[in-house]
């Protein structure tokens, strides 16, 4: 026997003497012979040999079938001695494909023995097989197996290393995008510790806590496993062993460490946190690496949910208030939509007037008489819910009629109300809806009491109005004909027809009025006593009051070329000079069109001069200042204008046909004669409107009214019939 075998063959014997003391870790060899003494000899060449503080562990099959079943049952075999010849010609190289093929495993390294190298060339079996190393068993002294098996481990080790590095890697990926983007703290806890097991190789007992602001006591976020039930909980009452480590890591902001256990603190400016695992013992230091990557992302995540929280306050509460708001209102009155059921009504209020404080007062005034309006609410409807903000200036609650007295609470809510310095009366508009008339969705319902709401406004009723289905049938109306007007407006189907305008003296004509029309398909016409204030509700006056300027513009150049010189007068609403620049506008039109200003009048009623005083007088200045003759539409209608009639820059008073119709038939005309009057002395103009009988215009033209228009002169008619109005009275 040579040098090399007895090398192979045989141990230092000293090593017989030696204290063995059990490994806690085993590098896993697999020995794959059909020659036992192979086994034997092996094992006893390697036998005390360790590598990184662990010793061999061996593993022995004696066929490649038997070498199958053994790799395929959980194990962490790191090298493979395999014998090419057993049962069969190949059964090495069937077992080499078995473990990369159909067990997929890479890690293991492979060192194919045989006794007949020549049979199968070396580089043939490296390039054709995915294997390590191949040896025959003349080759493999003790010396050169130690160092091939040591080189295979190493090997090994790395792959793992790498394996484990690209798992943990692809965990905190997969983790991260899971958890960063998630709102509800129970289930992040509950996953991040999962994902925190997979990195540690353990289990995922655990759990994660916190120490709220202002509190004492550590409360439990969230848990996995045995500790999932435990939400919500103090950690006094859950793990006296995980209270004391989170102390620990809150006390020194450091993770902790036991034999079973690591704590690990979470670290962010905004909170302190902690996450507890059952770790089964010590982690190695990648594993911890990997460990820290990932609590930032639970750090961030957690983060990120107290922001959420502060965003879904600030989505479902009032900020000022600090009730619920619209959205959080629409979203909650669903639960109390039942068909079969009328125990509540929800009780909706405007605050009448709301923008003149804000806007006298200031928005600091206006903010703090919105909290004390909520003070109140909450004192005199305790057992409301779902008290809401849910417009600026407009409150709801729900509450059970059989707790609710309207009278009473029209009565507690009636005295005044102090904000700042301020003592204000306020009034309020409320409409109601019984828990029956609730709809399909919180916004319907929304929808229906605003509708109560609205109708109390429109008739000024300070008591409450309930809802009813004959208002929501009004409403669709209305919606259908806003709708309708839209669409006929924007294609052109509105009309302007000319009433003619008279001198009282001698008859002849002076001007006219536009007047706008709305026709159908059928011919027939909507009413503007209808429709004007449809258009102002919707929004669409300004645009279809500028397009009636214009087509009177348009008119009037048609009519001075045709050798007609009149004014066409042209009513003003209040949303038109509430429009910035208003009398720029106009002046803008008139040169578009090349117009004389003196040949246009603005009319405007009582409503538009006592909306805004000062705004309004100062806009009529500008367009006085254009040449442009302003009149007083419906004079003495409302009355409160007679004190300021003298600081109004205008030219006309028009009376109203409501001071006209009566005259002759019981009226004294006193209304009537007043306004003429007061036009006299202030140098005015009057003009009265509605004149339908010879007795009327003997008794305005009596009284000195300087003008007359009427259906006993002329209807309103359109382009062509004013034509041919024209036309007749000049032959």
């Amino acid at each position: 026997m040579s040098s090399e075998q007895n090398d192979f063959l045989f141990l230092d014997p000293q090593q017989d003497d030696e204290i063995v003391v059990e490994p806690s870790r085993y590098w896993d060899i697999l020995i794959v012979d059909d020659d036992e003494e192979i086994h034997t000899v092996t094992k006893l060449a390697l036998s005390g040999l360790e590598y990184g503080g662990a010793r061999l562990r061996f593993h022995h099959a004696y066929s490649g079938a038997e070498a199958k079943n053994i790799l395929t049952q959980p194990n962490d075999i790191s090298v493979i001695f395999l014998d090419v010849i057993m049962e069969t010609d190949d059964a090495g190289f069937q077992v080499v494909k078995h473990v990369r093929d159909i067990l997929n495993n890479k890690r293991v390294r492979i060192i194919l023995r045989t006794g007949q190298a020549a049979n199968i060339p070396e580089e043939k079996v490296i390039r054709e097989y995915d294997i390590n190393d191949y040896k025959t068993k003349t080759e493999l002294t003790r010396s050169k197996l130690v160092t091939t098996l040591i080189a295979a481990i190493r090997s090994y080790e790395q792959i793992c290393l790498l394996e484990y590095q690209a798992q943990a890697m692809n965990t905190i990926l997969s983790a991260s995008k899971y958890i960063l983007g998630q709102t509800d703290v129970k289930v992040l806890c509950n996953k991040a510790l999962e994902f925190m097991g997979v990195i540690l190789g353990c289990k995922s007992n655990g759990l994660i806590c916190t120490k709220l602001d202002g509190e004492n006591f550590i409360q439990v976020l969230g848990g996995c496993e045995k500790y999932e039930e435990y939400f919500g909980e103090k950690l006094v009452n859950v793990n006296q062993t995980a209270l004391s480590q989170v102390e620990a890591c809150f006390g020194q902001l450091t993770h902790q460490y036991t034999d079973n256990s690591i704590t690990f603190i979470l670290k962010s400016k905004h909170r302190k946190a902690a996450l507890y695992i059952e770790s089964g013992g010590a982690p190695t230091d990648i594993q911890l690496q990997f460990a820290e990557i990932f609590l930032t992302n639970i750090s961030i995540a957690l983060d990120n949910i107290r922001l959420f929280v502060k965003l879904r306050d600030a989505a479902y509460k009032d900020l000022l208030t600090g009730i619920s708001n619209r959205t959080d209102f629409i979203e909650r009155i669903d639960d109390f939509q039942n068909v079969s059921e009328n125990k509540y009504v929800f009780v909706l209020l405007d605050v009448i007037n709301f923008s003149d404080i804000n806007d006298g007062l200031g928005q600091d005034v206006g903010n703090k008489l919105l909290i004390a309006i909520v003070e109140r609410l909450r004192a005199i409807v305790p057992t409301a819910q779902l008290l809401s903000r849910v417009g600026a200036d407009v409150f709801g609650f729900l509450i059970p009629k059989s707790e609710f007295v309207l009278t009473d609470f029209n009565e507690k809510l009636s005295p005044s109300f102090s904000a700042a310095e301020h003592v204000l009366p306020i009034d309020f508009r409320i409409g109601l809806c019984q828990q029956q008339d609730f709809q399909g969705s919180g916004l319907e319902t929304l929808k229906v009491a605003y509708i109560a709401l609205n109708h109390a406004k429109k008739i000024k009723h300070k008591e409450g109005v309930y809802y009813s289905i004959d208002m929501q049938e009004k409403m669709e109306w209305r919606l259908g004909l806003i709708r309708q007007l839209r669409h006929d407006f924007a294609r052109g189907k509105l009309e302007v027809w000319y009433q003619p305008q008279l001198s009282f003296d001698d008859l002849s004509l002076i001007g006219c009025e536009a007047l706008l029309r709305w026709p159908l398909e059928n011919g027939t016409y909507i009413s503007p006593a209808v429709f004007i204030p449809l258009a102002e509700d919707a929004g669409l006056i300004v645009d279809i009051g500028q397009w009636v300027l214009e087509q009177a513009c348009q008119q009037q150049k048609r009519l001075e070329n045709e050798g007609t010189e009149i004014c066409i007068a042209v009513n003003v609403s209040v949303p038109q000079f509430k429009v910035k620049g208003y009398a720029q506008t106009v002046k803008n039109t008139l040169l578009k069109y090349g117009v004389d200003p003196k040949n246009i009048e603005l009319e405007v009623t009582e409503s538009v001069v006592m909306d805004e005083l000062d705004t309004v007088i100062n806009t009529l200045r500008e367009l006085k200042a254009l040449g442009i003759e302003v009149a007083i539409d419906d004079f003495g209608t409302g009355f409160s204008s007679l004190s300021y009639i003298q600081s109004l820059p205008i030219d006309r008073l028009k009376i109203d046909r409501s001071f006209i119709k009566d005259l002759n038939n019981g009226d004294t005309g006193a209304v009537a004669g007043l306004v003429i009057s007061l036009g006299a002395k202030l140098g005015l103009k009057t003009i009265a409107e509605g004149v339908e009988t010879q007795e009327q215009a003997k008794f305005l033209k009596d009284l000195g009214c300087d003008e007359v228009q009427g259906f006993m002169y002329a209807k309103p008619m359109p382009e062509n019939k004013l034509l041919e109005f024209i036309s007749k009275r000049k032959t």
